[in-house]
């Protein structure tokens, strides 16, 4: 007589097969596309984490005392900034797109699109855009605005800004919004990167059949 294993079995298949989804999606989002090199690789991971901690320092200071008010406008503005802090990261993952498979092939889901490859323009031309922004907005104009202690108009920063603080309230602002620095020039690096392989996976000739002349 079998013994009655059926249940118990569901019930411990059923995280497991939850857990299993999580681990096909994460790896079917960072599956590599071929004839990637491997620092392209961990640059493009790197991305969202040079990300991830500006957001962090945003969402913390929804938890200050000046932003605790029951005020719309209050509420409008946390809403804002877990926005903002959202959207940033969605847009810092895509950079894992330029060394992933989901950014040159459209997925099998997708109808009619599925399986087919993604120009390269469709992918080179706005991660170009991006990292051009990026990299003027972080890299340029927010060194300069630090050093010199001023807005882009040229008035100086308020006195209850951040960096002017003092003590581990800068520190912590500065160990925040530093790596933004690299966001622009690593996207900009991947983009290259993908536009180099891609042009050269399109001009590498046909294999023959053997016996052919």
């Amino acid at each position: 007589m079998a013994r009655p294993t059926t249940t118990t079995e569901g019930s411990a298949h059923a995280p497991r097969g939850g857990k299993g989804r999580l681990r096909r999606a994460w790896r079917a989002a960072h599956e590599p596309a071929a004839g990637v090199p491997r620092w392209a690789r961990r640059v493009a991971y790197t991305v969202p984490l040079v990300v991830l901690p500006s957001g962090i320092w945003r969402l913390g200071v929804l938890f200050t005392e000046d932003k605790r008010g029951g005020a719309v406008a209050d509420w409008a503005m946390n809403g804002y900034i877990v926005f903002l802090t959202l959207i940033s990261e969605v847009l810092a993952f895509t950079a894992v797109g330029l060394v992933a498979r989901w950014g040159e092939v459209f997925p099998r889901w997708m109808p009619r699109l599925g399986g087919r490859r993604i120009p390269t323009a469709a992918a080179v031309v706005p991660a170009t855009i991006g990292a051009t922004i990026l990299t003027l907005v972080f890299t340029v104009i927010a060194t300069v605005t630090t050093v010199t202690q001023s807005k882009t108009n040229g008035d100086p920063l308020p006195a209850d800004f951040p960096s002017k603080a003092g003590g581990w309230e800068t520190v912590y602002f500065y160990a925040s919004y530093v790596p933004l620095v690299l966001w622009g020039p690593m996207l900009g690096i991947l983009t290259y990167a993908y536009w180099r392989r891609r042009g050269s996976a399109t001009t590498l000739p046909l294999p023959t059949t053997v016996g052919n002349t």
